[in-house]
């Protein structure tokens, strides 16, 4: 293997022949510099996409910060290269290095992967293969690096079963300590071997609350290719590995690292909340991060003051997955307001709800906006928001574009899904009737200024959500779907946007995948399937290609609808959130039944009874939920099958 010094002689031959050598060099400010040789666990955090899109991960950011926080350990960082860097360091010998200090990936203790959606599997692999390091976990030994991951996509970790150690299921602040700590107790002083026992570490790891290692399990089949059983082989492996929640939210990174590029979000980014409350039945985050937590607004007005002054961004993101069900969201505009008077610094609160969004937050948010503002209908008749419990009145949404118009906004971003169970072409022609009506709205106040960005993506029924049992629409149905809307939405002042249907089928395989996905992600990615979430990358026939090679079905993951008994492939991973009430939820939503917001009326969902004892050790912290008892009596759901 190559040494630091090496390694930055031949990048030395090979930057100026790529696209934006900046990606490659690392040496960015904020970036941290830790002595390797004192030391003792070092960790390679990895997000397998291009810097571009990986040095803004909130995640990555987070784990960063941790871990660089303490004495005897380090965090470097590591992305994916792009094509004409991958094609340059394979012809030049050049194996994926750290930034901060040039050391090859195979040098580290611990490689964590970052996997916040499952179109990056393939570049996971590639980039195990450019470091040297086997890619399957029951290849590697005592020399090779543990090889974690987290991120939302982990949820249903089984499409990557084979590749990864361990899974690291849920918030990562406090696991990610206990990992470590457990590798040091496993670390070993023989020169070669990381590890005194390899086999002993990952019975260790499955003690950890929230670790799942998956070759400590076995999965068997029914001859339908259901899963018909996940059974522990070990005793220290548990049968169900619940998800890891922090009882209160840590403070927030300030010293962002500064890019060395443009990239995708070049701001300050401040998370004041986690977790939602709202109930849409599609949302797998909405689900999984439960239950909300938030910051005060001191917390987060003073840690935007010190990363701003640590980066000298320009701009401030308040993140959260409902940012105006933040409660006290307009004192905190206001005091950002006050704390950045005179500084041109912009203010934006990504996933504003429609029915939340009032004219006076509208009116403080107006000095420091951003050019477009974004509402999120998800479905344009009111009989489709029943379905998918995101209620909202056509007028209300009328009435919320014609104030945004008034107050000098020239352009409104719609969101929508199309692909809802039981979704008719109907509902698809009035996404369109509703875009005309929301740009007329603006051409009352602004004329021809007005515009409207509809952005429509294609709805995957997620793994612990309501909508799990559903089937998803088929290439054809969602063909049809996006040429109605290409049709229909021609005025010039309307522009559309789409997604794939091969990406939306790619993404619903590995989502809703068993074990045996593990063998087509290899087969794909030995074929040249990477960066699959790039259009121009794609490669289809790839996909289609290894799932014959394997004799699977692709229908099969993604067309039929569950049976309500049937046994998940993810149903060893809890995200705390009881089947029963998914099930429940997946039943009124094909009634038209309504669930108001949770903090309103408890629907015993199960999240708290499961973290009582954390609520009871952080009493200040604000839950938005009642203090509630999951009932004594289970009901499991009959077996029927899901229409």
């Amino acid at each position: 293997m190559l040494t630091p010094k090496e390694i930055e002689a031949r990048l030395e031959r090979v930057l100026l022949q790529v696209q934006k050598p900046g990606r490659y060099v690392g040496g960015e400010f904020n970036a941290i510099h830790k002595d390797w040789a004192q030391a003792r666990t070092r960790v390679a955090l990895i997000f397998p996409d291009i810097y571009d899109i990986g040095v803004s991960n909130v995640g990555l950011k987070i784990l960063y910060d941790q871990i660089n926080q303490r004495p005897d350990a380090l965090a470097e960082r590591a992305y994916a290269p792009w094509v004409d860097m991958e094609e340059k360091m394979r012809a030049h010998g050049i194996p994926l290095y750290a930034l901060e200090s040039k050391h090859p990936l195979a040098d580290f203790d611990i490689l964590g992967f970052t996997l916040p959606y499952e179109t990056l599997y393939t570049n996971a692999l590639n980039i195990l293969d450019l470091a040297g390091i086997p890619l399957r976990s029951a290849e590697r030994d005592e020399t090779h690096p543990l090889v974690i991951a987290g991120g939302h996509a982990t949820m249903n970790p089984e499409p990557m079963h084979a590749f990864i150690d361990a899974f690291a299921i849920g918030e990562g602040e406090e696991i990610i300590h206990e990992i470590i700590e457990a590798v040091q107790r496993r670390q070993s002083d023989a020169k070669g071997r990381k590890f005194s026992d390899r086999a002993a570490l990952l019975r260790d790891l499955a003690r950890v609350p929230g670790v799942y290692v998956p070759s400590l399990y076995e999965v068997t089949y029914h001859e339908d290719g259901t899963v018909a059983g996940i059974t522990p082989r070990v005793p220290e492996a548990p049968p169900k590995v619940i998800k890891r929640i922090v009882g209160k939210l840590p403070p927030p990174p300030t010293r962002f690292i500064v890019p060395n590029i443009d990239i995708v979000h070049n701001r300050v980014s401040v998370e004041i909340m986690r977790g939602c409350t709202r109930g849409c039945r599609f949302c797998q985050a909405g689900m999984i991060t439960r239950p909300v937590r938030e910051r005060s607004v001191e917390e987060i007005v003073q840690a935007a003051e010190e990363a701003v002054a640590a980066t000298g961004f320009e701009e401030l993101a308040l993140l959260s997955l409902s940012s105006s069900d933040y409660s006290h969201i307009l004192e905190l505009v206001e005091a950002v307001g006050e704390r950045f008077r005179g500084r041109h610094l912009t203010v934006s609160l990504p996933s504003l709800r429609i029915e939340t969004v009032s004219v006076e937050l509208m009116e403080r948010l107006k000095e420091r906006r951003s050019g477009g503002f974004t509402l999120a209908p998800e479905a344009a008749t009111e009989r489709m928001r029943r379905i998918i419990n995101k209620y909202i009145p056509d007028e209300q949404i009328l009435e919320t574009a014609r104030e945004i118009y008034r107050r000098g906004w020239t352009t409104i971003k719609l969101y929508f899904m199309i692909g809802h169970p039981s979704e008719t072409l109907e509902d698809v022609q009035a996404i369109a009737d509703l875009c005309k009506r929301v740009l007329a709205e603006g051409r009352k106040v602004l004329g021809g200024k007005a515009k409207v960005h509809a952005g429509v993506s294609t709805f995957v029924p997620k793994p612990h959500t309501p909508f799990q049992w559903a089937p998803c629409d088929t290439v054809e149905q969602i063909t049809a779907k996006q040429d109605l809307l290409k049709r229909t939405l021609r005025d010039r002042a309307i522009k559309l946007s789409w997604t794939d249907p091969e990406e939306t089928m790619l993404e619903a395989w590995l989502s809703r995948g068993d074990r045996r996905m593990a063998g087509v992600v290899y087969s794909a990615w030995k074929r040249g399937a990477r960066f699959d979430a790039w259009g121009d990358q794609r490669r289809h026939q790839a996909w289609l290609e290894a799932f014959a090679e394997h004799g699977l079905d692709p229908a099969f993951y993604t067309h039929r609808a569950r049976r309500a008994d049937e046994i998940f492939p993810w149903e060893h991973i809890s995200a705390a959130v009881r089947k029963e009430y998914l099930f429940q939820d997946y039943r009124q939503s094909m009634e038209g039944k309504i669930r108001i917001d949770c903090r309103q009326q408890c629907y015993a969902c199960g999240i708290l009874p499961t973290f009582a004892d954390l609520r009871r050790a952080n009493p200040g912290e604000i839950w938005k939920c009642p203090e509630v008892k999951t009932p004594k009596r289970k009901v499991a759901p009959k077996a029927e099958v899901a229409a």
